[in-house]
């Protein structure tokens, strides 16, 4: 969907319109264990969504005893269904915890 408002189906089976106009730039947190290939990986899942993701743009922040990292990668989303499909990449994926 380009520009308006997203809508998607409610209970009852009524439309629920979304808070978010597409496309936008949203931004996902990911978390993992630190380890040196984390980010490039991360970096690679978005990149299969959003082949313009700019890898320079990645905020990342280790835990205080560093066994985890966190990174901010904002992403150009198109569609609701754009971001559910990152975020599903993202959950699934083996070096990734928690994703918000």
């Amino acid at each position: 969907m380009s520009g308006g408002i997203d809508r998607q189906q409610g209970g009852q089976g009524e439309p629920r319109e979304s808070l978010l106009e597409f496309p936008c730039d949203f931004p996902i947190k990911v978390m993992g264990r630190a380890h040196p290939e984390f980010e490039r990986t991360i970096v690679t899942v978005i990149r299969a969504f959003d082949s313009a993701f700019d890898a320079g743009s990645v905020e990342t922040r280790p835990s205080s005893g560093g066994n985890y990292v966190g990174l901010t990668v904002t992403v150009r989303a198109t569609s609701r269904a754009h971001l559910d499909d990152i975020y599903r990449a993202l959950t699934g994926h083996p070096m990734v915890k928690v994703v918000l």
